[in-house]
């Protein structure tokens, strides 16, 4: 028995290209489906996900929105992952940086999430799981982003539960051990790709400052985060 549609997903396993771009927010996978991709069809509405499929430079490249937190990203990845045949996920977003030398606009790739999530409780390790990149898309990404030209960071993230946090002073324990900026979805989706032996990435554009109070209008970060899209999208090319 089919396990999809799925009562997130509402399509088929050939309705997907190899590799899934996932922005958090559907309005970001219109943006890149119009701006970026030819012929692309809406595949997915359900709950207002948008995801695209269409053609990147030849080859076949679906966008599809992750939602916000790890929960939503945990939920969509699987389904992709084990019942519609995705090989590589590479979440692209948006970014607070803790570090002095990663500004604003900037483009942060992942090598490692950590996290203060309980997701990984699920899997019931005996120990501390280190949440990383899949080498090839990462080495692949870097490359891209010479490729273009851009400013770019390699390192650890936080993808953190917490939006608004109770404890003041929680940013200045992970800025500390040298984590570059804070998002919310990254760990859960390199779990799930690790669990499904698939490949994951996450890439994002830092949209704001959190030491030095900078932030970009929601009109920059449209037009600021083209970057990031075209990496992504060369990226996907070279893994297909």
């Amino acid at each position: 028995m089919a396990n999809y549609p799925t009562p997130h997903i509402n399509a088929k396993p050939e309705d997907f290209g190899k590799t899934v771009l996932m922005p958090g927010d559907p309005l970001r996978s219109k943006f890149i489906a119009e701006n970026f991709l030819t012929d692309a069809k809406l595949i997915n509405n359900v709950r207002g996900v948008q995801g695209y499929t269409g053609m990147y430079d030849g080859t076949k490249v679906t966008v599809m929105a992750s939602g916000m937190g790890m929960p939503s990203i945990g939920i969509y990845s699987y389904e992709l992952y084990n019942f519609f045949g995705v090989e590589n996920i590479m979440r692209i977003g948006s970014t607070g940086s803790i570090h002095p030398d990663v500004n604003v606009r900037d483009i942060v790739m992942a090598m490692g999430a950590s996290t203060n999530s309980n997701y990984v409780r699920q899997f019931q390790i005996p120990g501390t799981y280190s949440c990383i990149a899949d080498y090839k898309m990462l080495e692949t990404a870097i490359a891209k982003a010479k490729e273009v030209g851009a400013t770019y960071h390699v390192g650890n993230v936080l993808s953190s539960d917490t939006f608004y946090d109770d404890q003041a002073d929680a940013n200045d324990y992970w800025q500390k051990m040298g984590v570059l900026c804070i998002e919310m979805e990254a760990a859960a989706l390199y779990m799930n790709a690790a669990r499904a032996g698939k490949r994951a990435l996450a890439i994002f554009t830092v949209s704001d400052h959190i030491l030095k109070g900078e932030a970009l209008s929601a009109e920059e970060r449209q037009t600021s985060f083209t970057e990031m899209m075209e990496i992504a999208l060369k990226t996907a090319k070279a893994l297909d």
